[in-house]
C-alpha cells in the first residue's frame, strides 16, 4: 500500500505525537514534555512536519539567525516509516528553504550518519563539541 505523506510547516495540533516520535527513537533522555517540544518547535527558524493523514511521522527543524547559517537539528522519522524517503524529502525541503533565504545549512550528526548527509552535498568541516549541564 502506497502511503501519501503530507509535508507542512504547520505544527501538529497535539504535541503528544512529537513526544511519542522522540520516545520511539530513544531521544527523550532529557525528559522533555509536550510543552517543551512545542516551545522548541515554535522558537525554531524553520520546522517541517510529515504526516500520514493525521499521524505525525516525521519532523525536522532549523535554528538560525536568518542571515548567515542555520543549524539543522531534530530530523527524525517514526521507525515504522523509515527508509521510505520521508527523511530525504524533509532534508530537501530544509535545504531549499535555506537556499531561498540565503542561509547556509549546517548540521551535526551522530557518527555513522555522515554518508547519508553527504548524499545531499553536506561535507565535514569542523569538530562539534558539547558540555553537559544540570537541567
Amino acid at each position: 500500500m502506497v502511503k501519501y505523506i503530507n509535508y507542512t510547516t504547520e505544527p501538529p495540533i497535539n504535541f503528544d505525537q512529537l513526544l511519542t516520535l522522540y520516545e520511539s527513537l530513544g531521544w527523550n533522555s532529557l525528559k522533555l514534555t509536550c510543552n517543551d517540544l512545542e516551545r522548541m518547535c515554535n522558537q525554531s527558524w524553520y520546522a517541517i512536519y510529515a504526516f500520514d493523514e493525521k499521524q505525525l511521522v516525521g519532523m525536522g527543524r532549523v535554528i538560525s539567525d536568518g542571515v548567515i547559517t542555520g543549524v539543522v537539528c531534530g530530523l527524525c522519522v517514526l521507525p515504522s516509516y523509515q527508509s521510505e524517503g520521508i527523511g530525504k524529502e524533509m532534508v530537501y525541503r530544509i535545504i531549499h528553504h535555506c537556499e531561498q533565504n540565503r542561509v547556509i545549512p549546517q548540521l551535526m550528526c551522530v557518527e555513522g550518519l555522515e554518508p547519508y548527509y553527504e548524499t545531499f552535498g553536506f561535507k565535514k568541516f569542523t569538530i562539534g563539541m558539547s558540555i553537559n549541564i544540570n537541567r
